[in-house]
């Protein structure tokens, strides 16, 4: 597995099966745009198929806070760590950041509980009309 911080030699062609269980999810195309403008970006690329198994990203103003808004691995590659060294990579990249924040299912709590992170509440409104960003 290799991980890579940025998109140098990544293309939407190599963004396909993400956004599982989505309704409306986004093509590859709008996939590889919110990466780019993501402040952080971590991605997992299989070295044998040469395809993105896995990304996280961080929307942060690079001061105080951040926001985790993305961690995802495709199914078929899921238990193998790649999340977790995902996770932890970018919470390295984020280490002088006041407020790393993050909104998950309950189901996933103590999966982030790993990483020292505490459950909150928190609020949030969808538009799920605009769900695949375009």
């Amino acid at each position: 597995m290799i991980y890579k911080n940025s998109l140098d030699g990544i293309s939407s062609d190599m963004l396909k099966g993400f956004f599982v269980d989505w309704l409306n999810p986004p093509n590859p195309q709008t996939h590889f745009i919110l990466l780019k403008k993501s402040s952080k970006v971590i991605i997992a690329i299989d070295d044998n198929t040469n395809q993105v198994v896995g990304f996280i990203t961080a929307i942060s103003d690079g001061i105080l806070s951040a926001y985790i808004p993305f961690l995802e691995v495709l199914p078929e590659y899921k238990n193998k760590g790649i999340g977790k060294e995902l996770v932890n990579r970018m919470l390295k990249e984020l280490d002088d950041i006041y407020m790393i924040d993050l909104c998950c299912d309950d189901d996933l709590v103590p999966y982030y509980d790993n990483f020292g992170m505490t459950k909150t509440n928190g609020m949030i409104l969808r538009n799920y009309k605009m769900q695949s960003g375009s």
